[in-house]
């Protein structure tokens, strides 16, 4: 498999680490925040601490189909 290609199974936080767009940090973090507001979709904390930018989260969508 290429470097920035995913499984159907993969986790966008995995994703987003692969490449380089987030540190394994940040994504522990992301998953902190999820745990205490389980609602929130993983993407839309990354945007909101500044970690990513929807075109990464685009990018991860995209090829997961």
């Amino acid at each position: 498999m290429a470097e920035g290609q995913q499984t159907s199974h993969e986790r966008i936080g995995e994703f987003l680490v692969k490449i380089g767009a987030m540190t394994p940090e940040q994504r522990a973090e992301v998953l902190e925040r999820q745990k205490k507001e389980p609602n929130r979709l993983f993407g839309e904390i990354a945007v909101e601490l500044g970690y990513i930018n929807d075109s990464a989260v685009d990018i991860f969508l995209g090829r997961n189909k």
